[in-house]
């Protein structure tokens, strides 16, 4: 039988299974081999049809989709992504993805995504609102609070979020916890805007810490591409603990810092950069207002060769944003983190650039993927659910030494897991890759062998 070609979902694909076949776990636990096939394939995708009327009075058609990819740890959680490019193939690597990354975070969270074709950009309230109530009257069938629970993702926000929830409590009349990303008044958590790009930074923090002991992130410069909620508060978060952050783009083109001797990014120009993408205006019109001459704005350019030297990078925007000669360009000018903010932010060749010059030298630029590095949002949304089943709410504070403390216990499994089960034969730094493939894996699988879904 013939498949259609799913490129971004066999990239995923290909990735996990190159990591757990370079390893030692198949030597030591050969029975979980088989739920590699198993666990490839969703438990079920549902995909339909969104009709809704434009303001103009136009009938209009989407394709709406859910891939409920796996539930052995727990109910299907995953974002729902709204923009032209959606398809099954993003939505599936997407779901995959999700899967394993869940599981780092030691939460009852199972793996999913879904999404549509819908463009929200230069659409009035009343047409994302009409779109958001059509979308929800079938998805609400198929998902609940013990189900399968989304969340927003690229193109849905907070206001799409209340749109999605008021139409699911209308259709289903009940008010629960079935989406994530809430407003605060009406089963929201603290810290959910800021958890992606603060939980990355947390997960770097650690990084920073266990490759050069004492060290922080004080006086370390750093690129950030992106200019959405996880690089905006990996940003603020950076400054906070004394870094400078020395870019941020979006998929026009890239801020660069023109000189080392000058400040980064300030609090008040990143407050200037999310008005804008409130708006859902591009980054190049605030070219005149920044002040003259700290910044030169690229067109149609990521940051990675134009930063000079730079202590980390953090990709916060895309699938596959950085290349390999990308990534050559980041090793030559000295980086020595590289941390993804963005699901599968790097191609395989730019990771084996990576993963080659980690090997070189303990001192080599050590890198740490989106499963592992970004799962702080889905994170604060598993501490979201439990507030909305025990009908309580944390304070910011509560919440953050949460999420704190998650991103730390995921570095350190995926640092113990790379340990156990490296087939390097190197004082290198572990692989955090095979760190984060391989623990995700085992969690899943061997809940799904516990459970009777393979033998």
């Amino acid at each position: 039988m013939v498949l259609p070609s799913e490129p971004e979902f066999e990239q995923a694909y290909n990735e996990l299974l190159l990591t757990l076949e370079n390893s030692t776990l198949f030597e030591k636990k050969p029975h979980l081999k088989r739920a590699l096939p198993v666990v490839s394939i969703p438990e079920r995708v549902i995909q339909f049809r969104v009709v809704w009327q434009d303001d103009a009075g136009n009938l209009q058609v989407n394709r709406g989709f859910r891939v409920q990819f796996n539930s052995a740890l727990g109910p299907y959680k995953g974002g729902l992504r709204f923009h032209p490019t959606v398809n099954l193939s993003i939505l599936k690597f997407l779901g995959y993805e999700q899967i394993f990354k869940n599981a780092l975070t030691g939460l009852a969270m199972g793996g999913g995504k879904g999404g549509a074709d819908f463009d929200p950009k230069g659409k009035s309230d009343n047409e994302i609102r009409k779109f958001c109530d059509a979308f929800m009257r079938e998805l609400s069938r198929h998902i609940g609070p013990n189900t399968d629970v989304p969340a927003g993702d690229i193109g849905v926000g907070g206001r799409e979020i209340g749109y999605l929830f008021g139409a699911y409590r209308r259709y289903r009349n009940a008010f629960e916890g079935v989406l994530t990303g809430k407003g605060i008044t009406w089963g929201g958590s603290l810290i959910r805007p800021e958890a992606t790009g603060y939980g990355l930074i947390y997960y770097v923090e650690q990084m920073i810490g266990y490759a050069i002991p004492g060290d922080t992130f004080a006086g370390k410069t750093v690129a950030i591409s992106g200019s959405g909620n996880v690089a905006q508060f990996a940003a603020l978060k950076v400054i906070e603990l004394g870094g400078k952050v020395v870019s941020l783009s979006d998929s026009k083109g890239v801020f660069v810092l023109t000189s080392s001797e000058s400040d980064g990014f300030t609090p008040e120009e990143i407050s200037e950069i999310a008005s804008i993408k409130l708006q859902h205006k591009e980054l190049a019109i605030l070219d005149a207002k920044f002040k003259p001459g700290k910044f030169r704005y690229i067109e149609g350019a990521r940051p990675w060769t134009h930063v000079g030297g730079v202590d980390i990078a953090l990709p916060c925007a895309t699938q596959n944003e950085v290349s390999s000669e990308e990534a050559a360009a980041l090793v030559a000018a000295g980086c020595k983190f590289v941390a993804e903010g963005s699901n599968m932010g790097s191609t395989m060749e730019a990771i084996d650039v990576f993963e080659s010059e980690r090997i070189k030298s303990p001192g080599g630029t050590w890198y740490a993927p989106g499963k592992a590095a970004n799962c702080g949002g889905v994170a604060v949304s598993g501490l979201e659910m439990a507030q909305n089943s025990a009908r309580v709410a944390w304070t910011r504070e509560e919440v953050d030494s949460k999420l704190k403390d998650i991103m730390a216990t995921c570095f350190q499994n995926c640092v113990n897991t790379a340990i156990e089960y490296s087939s390097e034969k190197t004082d290198s730094l572990p692989s955090l890759v095979k760190g984060a493939n391989i623990a995700g894996f085992v969690k899943v699988a061997e809940a799904m062998l516990d459970q009777g879904d393979f033998y």
